[in-house]
Protein backbone atom coordinates (compact mmCIF):
# COMPACT_ATOMS: atom_id res chain seq x y z
CA UNK A 1 0.00 0.00 0.00
CA UNK A 2 1.30 3.45 -0.93
CA UNK A 3 1.40 6.24 1.60
CA UNK A 4 -1.35 8.66 0.55
CA UNK A 5 -0.23 12.15 -0.36
CA UNK A 6 -2.65 14.86 0.74
CA UNK A 7 -3.49 17.80 -1.47
CA UNK A 8 -3.61 20.86 0.76
CA UNK A 9 -4.15 24.46 -0.21
CA UNK A 10 -3.30 27.33 2.11
CA UNK A 11 -5.99 29.94 2.58
CA UNK A 12 -5.27 33.60 1.91
CA UNK A 13 -4.12 34.46 5.44
CA UNK A 14 -1.92 31.36 5.75
CA UNK A 15 -0.25 32.24 2.46
CA UNK A 16 0.36 35.88 3.41
CA UNK A 17 1.72 34.98 6.85
CA UNK A 18 4.48 32.96 5.18
CA UNK A 19 5.69 35.96 3.19
CA UNK A 20 8.59 38.04 4.46
CA UNK A 21 7.85 41.27 6.38
CA UNK A 22 9.36 43.32 3.55
CA UNK A 23 7.00 41.78 0.95
CA UNK A 24 3.98 42.25 3.22
CA UNK A 25 4.78 45.92 3.79
CA UNK A 26 5.15 46.42 0.03
CA UNK A 27 1.82 44.67 -0.55
CA UNK A 28 0.08 46.98 1.91
CA UNK A 29 1.15 49.94 -0.22
CA UNK A 30 -1.79 49.04 -2.48
CA UNK A 31 -5.31 49.91 -1.25
CA UNK A 32 -6.85 46.95 -3.12
CA UNK A 33 -4.63 44.53 -1.20
CA UNK A 34 -5.52 46.11 2.14
CA UNK A 35 -9.24 45.91 1.39
CA UNK A 36 -8.95 42.26 0.26
CA UNK A 37 -7.06 41.28 3.42
CA UNK A 38 -9.51 43.18 5.62
CA UNK A 39 -12.48 41.56 3.84
CA UNK A 40 -11.22 38.07 4.76
CA UNK A 41 -10.69 38.81 8.47
CA UNK A 42 -12.96 37.33 11.11
CA UNK A 43 -15.72 39.69 12.32
CA UNK A 44 -13.99 40.27 15.67
CA UNK A 45 -10.68 41.08 13.97
CA UNK A 46 -12.48 43.49 11.64
CA UNK A 47 -13.94 45.19 14.71
CA UNK A 48 -10.45 45.63 16.19
CA UNK A 49 -9.11 47.15 12.96
CA UNK A 50 -12.00 49.62 12.58
CA UNK A 51 -11.70 50.72 16.22
CA UNK A 52 -8.03 51.56 15.72
CA UNK A 53 -8.18 52.83 12.14
CA UNK A 54 -8.26 56.51 13.08
CA UNK A 55 -6.02 56.33 16.16
CA UNK A 56 -2.47 57.65 15.86
CA UNK A 57 -1.36 56.37 19.27
CA UNK A 58 -0.91 52.86 20.56
CA UNK A 59 -3.56 51.33 22.83
CA UNK A 60 -2.55 49.34 25.92
CA UNK A 61 -2.90 45.60 25.36
CA UNK A 62 -4.87 45.32 28.61
CA UNK A 63 -7.39 47.86 27.28
CA UNK A 64 -7.81 45.94 24.00
CA UNK A 65 -8.38 42.73 25.98
CA UNK A 66 -11.37 44.40 27.69
CA UNK A 67 -13.16 44.70 24.34
CA UNK A 68 -14.37 41.11 24.72
CA UNK A 69 -16.00 39.20 27.55
CA UNK A 70 -13.96 36.77 29.61
CA UNK A 71 -15.64 33.76 28.02
CA UNK A 72 -14.46 35.01 24.61
CA UNK A 73 -10.80 35.16 25.53
CA UNK A 74 -9.93 32.37 23.10
CA UNK A 75 -11.44 34.36 20.22
CA UNK A 76 -9.47 37.39 21.33
CA UNK A 77 -6.20 35.45 21.41
CA UNK A 78 -6.89 34.08 17.93
CA UNK A 79 -7.52 37.57 16.56
CA UNK A 80 -4.32 38.85 18.15
CA UNK A 81 -2.39 35.99 16.53
CA UNK A 82 -3.89 36.65 13.09
CA UNK A 83 -3.39 40.43 13.19
CA UNK A 84 0.17 40.03 14.42
CA UNK A 85 1.03 37.32 11.89
CA UNK A 86 -0.28 39.44 9.02
CA UNK A 87 1.62 42.48 10.37
CA UNK A 88 -1.63 44.46 10.50
CA UNK A 89 -0.60 45.78 13.90
CA UNK A 90 2.59 45.92 15.94
CA UNK A 91 3.45 45.75 19.61
CA UNK A 92 4.82 49.01 20.98
CA UNK A 93 6.06 49.94 24.42
CA UNK A 94 4.13 52.76 26.07
CA UNK A 95 5.19 55.22 28.73
CA UNK A 96 5.48 53.45 32.04
CA UNK A 97 6.65 50.20 30.46
CA UNK A 98 3.22 48.96 29.36
CA UNK A 99 2.86 47.10 26.07
CA UNK A 100 0.40 48.38 23.49
CA UNK A 101 -0.91 47.74 19.97
CA UNK A 102 -0.78 50.14 17.03
CA UNK A 103 -1.94 49.51 13.47
CA UNK A 104 0.67 49.14 10.75
CA UNK A 105 0.86 52.73 9.42
CA UNK A 106 1.17 51.62 5.79
CA UNK A 107 -1.84 49.30 6.08
CA UNK A 108 -3.82 51.93 8.02
CA UNK A 109 -3.29 54.70 5.45
CA UNK A 110 -4.17 52.54 2.45
CA UNK A 111 -7.18 50.92 4.10
CA UNK A 112 -8.48 54.45 4.80
CA UNK A 113 -8.10 55.24 1.09
CA UNK A 114 -9.92 52.07 0.03
CA UNK A 115 -12.82 52.71 2.45
CA UNK A 116 -13.13 56.48 2.19
CA UNK A 117 -11.92 57.11 -1.35
CA UNK A 118 -9.05 59.15 -2.70
CA UNK A 119 -5.66 58.18 -4.07
CA UNK A 120 -4.96 57.13 -7.64
CA UNK A 121 -7.19 54.89 -9.73
CA UNK A 122 -6.49 51.16 -9.25
CA UNK A 123 -6.85 50.42 -12.95
CA UNK A 124 -7.28 52.44 -16.14
CA UNK A 125 -10.74 51.92 -17.57
CA UNK A 126 -11.04 51.23 -21.26
CA UNK A 127 -13.19 54.33 -21.75
CA UNK A 128 -9.97 56.27 -22.42
CA UNK A 129 -9.54 54.13 -25.56
CA UNK A 130 -13.02 54.87 -26.84
CA UNK A 131 -15.86 52.39 -27.42
CA UNK A 132 -14.87 48.78 -28.08
CA UNK A 133 -16.13 47.54 -31.44
CA UNK A 134 -15.73 43.97 -30.18
CA UNK A 135 -17.26 44.49 -26.73
CA UNK A 136 -18.10 41.37 -24.72
CA UNK A 137 -21.18 40.93 -22.57
CA UNK A 138 -21.29 39.02 -19.28
CA UNK A 139 -22.73 35.86 -20.82
CA UNK A 140 -19.95 35.59 -23.39
CA UNK A 141 -17.30 36.26 -20.73
CA UNK A 142 -18.70 33.46 -18.56
CA UNK A 143 -18.65 31.09 -21.53
CA UNK A 144 -15.07 32.06 -22.37
CA UNK A 145 -13.87 31.59 -18.78
CA UNK A 146 -15.43 28.14 -18.50
CA UNK A 147 -14.06 27.09 -21.88
CA UNK A 148 -10.50 28.17 -21.06
CA UNK A 149 -10.48 26.59 -17.61
CA UNK A 150 -11.94 23.32 -18.86
CA UNK A 151 -9.18 23.06 -21.49
CA UNK A 152 -6.70 22.80 -18.61
CA UNK A 153 -8.80 20.15 -16.86
CA UNK A 154 -9.27 18.22 -20.11
CA UNK A 155 -5.50 18.26 -20.61
CA UNK A 156 -5.06 16.79 -17.13
CA UNK A 157 -7.43 13.89 -17.82
CA UNK A 158 -5.57 13.15 -21.05
CA UNK A 159 -8.11 14.36 -23.60
CA UNK A 160 -6.37 14.28 -27.01
CA UNK A 161 -8.19 17.42 -28.19
CA UNK A 162 -6.90 19.59 -25.30
CA UNK A 163 -3.61 21.42 -25.81
CA UNK A 164 -1.95 23.96 -23.54
CA UNK A 165 1.20 26.05 -23.75
CA UNK A 166 4.55 24.66 -22.72
CA UNK A 167 4.68 27.04 -19.74
CA UNK A 168 1.31 25.82 -18.48
CA UNK A 169 2.24 22.16 -18.93
CA UNK A 170 5.45 22.79 -16.99
CA UNK A 171 3.47 24.52 -14.24
CA UNK A 172 1.19 21.47 -13.88
CA UNK A 173 4.26 19.26 -13.50
CA UNK A 174 5.94 21.59 -10.98
CA UNK A 175 2.69 21.76 -8.97
CA UNK A 176 2.72 17.96 -8.68
CA UNK A 177 -0.61 17.63 -10.51
CA UNK A 178 1.00 15.87 -13.46
CA UNK A 179 4.20 13.92 -14.01
CA UNK A 180 6.44 13.87 -17.03
CA UNK A 181 9.08 11.31 -17.90
CA UNK A 182 11.68 11.50 -20.63
CA UNK A 183 10.13 11.19 -24.06
CA UNK A 184 6.56 10.77 -22.76
CA UNK A 185 3.60 13.10 -22.52
CA UNK A 186 2.66 14.35 -19.01
CA UNK A 187 0.19 12.18 -17.14
CA UNK A 188 -1.94 12.84 -14.08
CA UNK A 189 -0.68 12.11 -10.54
CA UNK A 190 -2.43 11.20 -7.30
CA UNK A 191 -2.58 14.88 -6.35
CA UNK A 192 -4.01 15.63 -9.79
CA UNK A 193 -6.90 13.21 -9.20
CA UNK A 194 -7.65 14.96 -5.93
CA UNK A 195 -7.42 18.35 -7.66
CA UNK A 196 -10.02 17.36 -10.28
CA UNK A 197 -12.62 16.56 -7.62
CA UNK A 198 -12.38 20.01 -6.01
CA UNK A 199 -14.92 22.69 -6.89
CA UNK A 200 -13.87 25.36 -9.37
CA UNK A 201 -13.17 28.05 -6.76
CA UNK A 202 -10.83 25.73 -4.84
CA UNK A 203 -9.09 24.62 -8.02
CA UNK A 204 -8.48 28.21 -9.09
CA UNK A 205 -7.08 29.30 -5.75
CA UNK A 206 -4.76 26.28 -5.47
CA UNK A 207 -3.57 26.72 -9.06
CA UNK A 208 -2.96 30.45 -8.55
CA UNK A 209 -0.82 29.81 -5.47
CA UNK A 210 1.27 27.30 -7.40
CA UNK A 211 1.71 29.80 -10.22
CA UNK A 212 2.82 32.56 -7.84
CA UNK A 213 5.36 30.20 -6.30
CA UNK A 214 6.93 29.40 -9.66
CA UNK A 215 6.70 33.02 -10.83
CA UNK A 216 8.66 34.16 -7.79
CA UNK A 217 11.30 31.51 -8.49
CA UNK A 218 11.63 32.87 -12.05
CA UNK A 219 12.32 36.37 -10.74
CA UNK A 220 8.90 37.92 -11.43
CA UNK A 221 7.71 40.58 -9.00
CA UNK A 222 5.43 38.78 -6.53
CA UNK A 223 4.09 42.03 -5.07
CA UNK A 224 3.15 43.36 -8.50
CA UNK A 225 1.37 40.13 -9.47
CA UNK A 226 -0.52 39.78 -6.18
CA UNK A 227 -1.58 43.43 -6.22
CA UNK A 228 -2.92 43.04 -9.75
CA UNK A 229 -4.90 39.94 -8.73
CA UNK A 230 -6.49 41.83 -5.85
CA UNK A 231 -7.30 44.73 -8.17
CA UNK A 232 -9.04 42.31 -10.54
CA UNK A 233 -11.17 41.01 -7.68
CA UNK A 234 -12.67 44.51 -7.29
CA UNK A 235 -13.25 44.99 -11.03
CA UNK A 236 -16.69 45.30 -12.61
CA UNK A 237 -17.83 42.29 -14.60
CA UNK A 238 -18.47 43.24 -18.23
CA UNK A 239 -16.33 46.40 -18.17
CA UNK A 240 -13.10 46.70 -20.15
CA UNK A 241 -9.82 48.02 -18.75
CA UNK A 242 -6.73 49.43 -20.42
CA UNK A 243 -3.24 47.88 -20.37
CA UNK A 244 -1.61 51.30 -20.61
CA UNK A 245 1.13 51.79 -18.02
CA UNK A 246 1.67 48.06 -17.34
CA UNK A 247 5.24 46.80 -17.05
CA UNK A 248 6.55 44.02 -19.30
CA UNK A 249 6.43 41.61 -16.37
CA UNK A 250 2.80 42.47 -15.70
CA UNK A 251 1.90 42.10 -19.38
CA UNK A 252 3.42 38.60 -19.31
CA UNK A 253 1.38 37.84 -16.20
CA UNK A 254 -1.74 39.10 -18.00
CA UNK A 255 -1.12 36.63 -20.85
CA UNK A 256 -0.92 33.77 -18.37
CA UNK A 257 -4.18 34.89 -16.74
CA UNK A 258 -5.67 34.97 -20.22
CA UNK A 259 -4.75 31.32 -20.72
CA UNK A 260 -6.26 30.42 -17.33
CA UNK A 261 -9.55 32.12 -18.27
CA UNK A 262 -9.26 34.86 -15.65
CA UNK A 263 -9.22 37.68 -18.22
CA UNK A 264 -10.40 38.01 -21.81
CA UNK A 265 -8.17 39.73 -24.33
CA UNK A 266 -9.16 39.45 -27.99
CA UNK A 267 -5.55 39.47 -29.19
CA UNK A 268 -2.22 39.30 -27.40
CA UNK A 269 -1.42 42.86 -28.49
CA UNK A 270 -4.88 44.23 -27.68
CA UNK A 271 -4.82 47.42 -25.59
CA UNK A 272 -7.81 46.41 -23.45
CA UNK A 273 -8.90 43.39 -21.42
CA UNK A 274 -12.05 42.18 -19.63
CA UNK A 275 -11.83 40.50 -16.20
CA UNK A 276 -14.01 37.38 -16.06
CA UNK A 277 -16.09 36.10 -13.17
CA UNK A 278 -13.29 33.70 -12.25
CA UNK A 279 -10.91 36.59 -11.56
CA UNK A 280 -13.47 38.69 -9.69
CA UNK A 281 -14.40 35.85 -7.32
CA UNK A 282 -10.85 34.47 -6.96
CA UNK A 283 -9.90 36.38 -3.79
CA UNK A 284 -13.37 36.17 -2.24
CA UNK A 285 -14.23 33.39 0.18
CA UNK A 286 -10.80 31.73 0.13
CA UNK A 287 -10.34 31.53 3.88
CA UNK A 288 -11.49 27.90 3.96
CA UNK A 289 -8.61 25.45 3.95
CA UNK A 290 -8.81 22.85 1.21
CA UNK A 291 -7.44 19.44 2.15
CA UNK A 292 -8.15 15.83 1.45
CA UNK A 293 -9.08 15.25 5.08
CA UNK A 294 -11.69 17.97 5.29
CA UNK A 295 -14.48 18.99 2.97
CA UNK A 296 -14.05 22.42 1.44
CA UNK A 297 -17.08 24.63 1.86
CA UNK A 298 -16.54 27.05 -0.99
CA UNK A 299 -19.55 27.51 -3.23
CA UNK A 300 -19.25 26.77 -6.92
CA UNK A 301 -18.73 29.82 -9.07
CA UNK A 302 -21.86 30.89 -10.95
CA UNK A 303 -21.68 30.34 -14.67
CA UNK A 304 -19.20 27.47 -14.59
CA UNK A 305 -21.84 24.82 -15.00
CA UNK A 306 -20.33 22.43 -12.46
CA UNK A 307 -23.28 22.31 -10.07
CA UNK A 308 -26.74 20.79 -10.02
CA UNK A 309 -26.67 17.85 -12.40
CA UNK A 310 -26.17 14.66 -10.33
CA UNK A 311 -28.86 12.41 -8.88
CA UNK A 312 -27.75 9.61 -6.53
CA UNK A 313 -30.10 6.74 -5.66
CA UNK A 314 -29.93 4.29 -2.79
CA UNK A 315 -29.21 1.44 -5.22
CA UNK A 316 -25.78 3.04 -5.92
CA UNK A 317 -26.89 4.37 -9.30
CA UNK A 318 -25.69 7.81 -10.41
CA UNK A 319 -27.58 9.81 -13.03
CA UNK A 320 -25.50 12.71 -14.40
CA UNK A 321 -27.62 15.11 -16.47
CA UNK A 322 -24.81 16.74 -18.43
CA UNK A 323 -23.24 16.83 -21.88
CA UNK A 324 -19.87 17.96 -20.56
CA UNK A 325 -17.13 15.50 -21.44
CA UNK A 326 -15.12 16.77 -18.48
CA UNK A 327 -17.87 16.18 -15.92
CA UNK A 328 -18.50 12.72 -17.34
CA UNK A 329 -14.78 11.93 -17.04
CA UNK A 330 -14.82 13.10 -13.41
CA UNK A 331 -17.79 10.88 -12.56
CA UNK A 332 -15.95 7.97 -14.20
CA UNK A 333 -13.02 8.42 -11.79
CA UNK A 334 -14.93 6.66 -9.00
CA UNK A 335 -17.77 4.79 -10.76
CA UNK A 336 -18.45 2.34 -13.57
CA UNK A 337 -20.19 3.72 -16.65
CA UNK A 338 -23.33 1.78 -17.64
CA UNK A 339 -25.25 3.79 -20.23
CA UNK A 340 -24.84 7.05 -22.09
CA UNK A 341 -27.65 9.01 -23.72
CA UNK A 342 -27.67 12.46 -25.41
CA UNK A 343 -28.23 14.38 -22.16
CA UNK A 344 -27.70 11.89 -19.33
CA UNK A 345 -25.11 9.34 -18.22
CA UNK A 346 -25.90 6.40 -15.93
CA UNK A 347 -23.13 5.03 -13.71
CA UNK A 348 -22.82 2.59 -10.82
CA UNK A 349 -20.78 3.15 -7.64
CA UNK A 350 -19.11 -0.17 -6.80
CA UNK A 351 -16.57 -1.41 -4.32
CA UNK A 352 -14.01 -1.91 -7.07
CA UNK A 353 -14.51 1.55 -8.62
CA UNK A 354 -14.28 3.35 -5.26
CA UNK A 355 -11.20 1.43 -4.15
CA UNK A 356 -9.53 2.07 -7.51
CA UNK A 357 -10.17 5.79 -7.01
CA UNK A 358 -8.75 5.57 -3.49
CA UNK A 359 -5.67 3.82 -4.87
CA UNK A 360 -5.22 6.81 -7.20
CA UNK A 361 -5.17 9.15 -4.19
CA UNK A 362 -8.81 10.24 -4.07
CA UNK A 363 -10.41 10.10 -0.62
CA UNK A 364 -13.94 9.08 0.36
CA UNK A 365 -14.65 12.60 1.65
CA UNK A 366 -13.67 14.07 -1.71
CA UNK A 367 -16.01 11.71 -3.57
CA UNK A 368 -18.86 12.59 -1.21
CA UNK A 369 -18.05 16.31 -1.48
CA UNK A 370 -18.06 16.06 -5.29
CA UNK A 371 -21.49 14.42 -5.31
CA UNK A 372 -22.91 16.84 -2.74
CA UNK A 373 -21.70 20.06 -4.39
CA UNK A 374 -23.01 18.93 -7.78
CA UNK A 375 -26.32 17.51 -6.54
CA UNK A 376 -29.40 18.12 -8.68
CA UNK A 377 -31.86 20.75 -7.34
CA UNK A 378 -34.33 17.94 -6.63
CA UNK A 379 -31.83 16.30 -4.28
CA UNK A 380 -31.10 19.59 -2.55
CA UNK A 381 -34.67 19.61 -1.26
CA UNK A 382 -34.07 16.53 0.89
CA UNK A 383 -32.10 16.21 4.14
CA UNK A 384 -29.48 14.88 4.01
CA UNK A 385 -28.72 15.67 0.39
CA UNK A 386 -27.05 12.30 -0.27
CA UNK A 387 -28.53 8.99 0.95
CA UNK A 388 -26.69 7.91 4.14
CA UNK A 389 -26.49 4.40 2.70
CA UNK A 390 -24.22 5.68 -0.06
CA UNK A 391 -22.01 7.96 2.02
CA UNK A 392 -21.51 5.40 4.79
CA UNK A 393 -20.64 2.64 2.34
CA UNK A 394 -18.10 4.79 0.48
CA UNK A 395 -16.38 5.54 3.80
CA UNK A 396 -16.41 1.82 4.72
CA UNK A 397 -14.82 0.90 1.39
CA UNK A 398 -12.08 3.41 2.13
CA UNK A 399 -11.50 1.92 5.60
CA UNK A 400 -10.94 -1.48 4.02
CA UNK A 401 -7.71 -0.10 2.52
CA UNK A 402 -6.61 1.78 5.63
CA UNK A 403 -5.67 -1.19 7.77
CA UNK A 404 -2.07 -0.09 8.13
CA UNK A 405 -0.74 3.01 9.83
CA UNK A 406 2.55 4.45 8.59
CA UNK A 407 5.02 6.02 11.01
CA UNK A 408 8.33 7.63 10.11
CA UNK A 409 11.29 5.86 11.74
CA UNK A 410 15.08 5.95 11.69
CA UNK A 411 16.94 2.79 10.83
CA UNK A 412 20.37 2.18 12.40
CA UNK A 413 22.54 -0.37 10.54
CA UNK A 414 25.81 -1.93 11.69
CA UNK A 415 25.82 -0.30 15.09
CA UNK A 416 28.69 -1.58 17.18
CA UNK A 417 27.78 -2.42 20.76
CA UNK A 418 30.41 -1.78 23.42
CA UNK A 419 30.92 -4.78 25.77
CA UNK A 420 29.68 -4.17 29.28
Amino acid sequence: MKLRVELRCKNLHEYLRELSPDILDRLYNHPATCLAVYRELQPLAKNYVIRMLFLDQALPQAAVALWVKKDSQRDHDECVSVLTGLRLWHSQQLQGGLQGYILNPVFKDNLRISLLGGGTAWADEGSTLGPDRHARDIESLDHYAVERWEVILHFMVGSPSATVSQDLAQLLVQAGLMKSEAGEAPYITSSGFQFLLLDTASQLWYFTLQYLKTAQAKGMDLVENLSFLFQLSFSTLGRDYSVEGMSESLLTFLQHLREFGLVFQRKRKSRRYYPTRLAITLAAGVTTTVSSSSVASMASIPGTGDAGFIVVETNYRIYAYTNSELQIALVALFSEMLYRFPNVVVAQVTRESVQQAIANGITAEQIIHFLRTRAHPVMLKQTPVLPPTITDQIRLWELERDRLQFTEVHSFISVSVCPS
